[in-house]
């Protein structure tokens, strides 16, 4: 059904763009077997605007509809994505500008690369790797926009003590051990996943690094997604060497990454003193960005 959102608008540039309201594409990203993330590529059919080059599913946004819901009707439209496997993860306007005509990339996960089916707007659809992205005869919106939607691989140091008090009086430290194993358990089953980072771009968590002190020490956790590390003393300190580590685990970064996609290192604290004492280039997120994810 044709929806009141197609056609052309004028852009900000003075040249045409599709959709009168606007328009969205959806970045859908799933794990590999691997455990490296892939996201779905659409090859446009050739009696389309630039036809035979890879991009995005997406098109017009209808005037009652959200960004977000509109990349996902599209996504649905032209490769069959089930709507209920698909989780937000983020918005980015990466064309045009707001109160003009402007391109919303809605960032979502999904569990796993989902199965497809074309419609006429589509001459493939494929789940591709990220680092075999720029190796395609990409759209060119979609190329100028892509080095700030990729990911790059993630390693999360967790400061767990902080993160359990961070969620409220819940009486979690009555029994330490079992609340920190619930709360790794928890954060295990939300991975991998795509994360926003502190400076806009994205990253690929796949696993993380939690720290254990005292009674939490004893905490028992079962899950190869979830490295555990226990403190001898201070779990600050303890965070505070890993984090300087020359040598950091990178056993969750993907084989594939290269100098030009090195994994940043992540620390979830709201510690100010801990903040302080960490390596220059560490970035960090409050525990609320981790509690969200359960």
């Amino acid at each position: 059904m044709r929806g009141d959102g197609d056609g052309w608008a004028v852009g900000p540039d003075g040249g045409r763009r599709w959709g009168v309201h606007g328009a969205a594409g959806l970045l859908l990203r799933a794990p590999r077997s691997d455990g490296t993330p892939a996201v779905l590529l659409q090859l446009r059919a050739a009696w389309s605007h630039q036809g035979g080059t890879w991009a995005l599913p997406g098109g017009a946004r209808d005037s009652h509809e959200s960004t977000v819901d509109a990349a996902v009707r599209e996504a649905q439209e032209e490769a069959g994505i089930d709507s209920t496997s698909v989780a937000v993860r983020a918005e980015r306007v990466t064309s045009g500008r707001p109160g003009s005509w402007s391109y919303t990339t809605v960032v979502a996960d999904a569990p796993a690369p989902l199965d497809t089916t074309m419609n006429g707007e589509s001459t493939e659809l494929r789940w591709v790797g990220e680092d075999e992205v720029e190796s395609l005869p990409l759209h060119a919106g979609f190329a100028e926009a892509w080095s700030a939607l990729r990911t790059r691989p993630v390693r999360m140091l967790l400061d767990t003590a902080n993160v359990l008090g961070a969620g409220g009086p819940s009486g979690w430290w009555r029994d330490r051990p079992g609340a920190t194993g619930a709360l790794l358990t928890g954060i295990a089953a939300a991975l991998p996943r795509t994360v926003e980072l502190p400076d806009r771009t994205f990253g690929w968590v796949s696993r993380v690094e939690a720290v254990l002190e005292g009674r939490a020490r004893s905490a028992i956790v079962d899950n190869d997604r979830t490295r555990v590390h226990t403190a001898d003393g201070s779990g600050d300190d303890e965070l505070a060497r890993l984090a300087a580590a020359v040598a950091p685990d990178t056993s969750a970064v993907p084989a594939t990454a290269t100098a030009l996609d090195p994994a940043v290192t992540v620390v979830v604290t709201a510690d100010r003193g801990l903040r302080a004492r960490l390596p220059h280039g560490t970035m960090t997120l409050s525990p609320s960005a981790v509690l969200g994810w359960l």
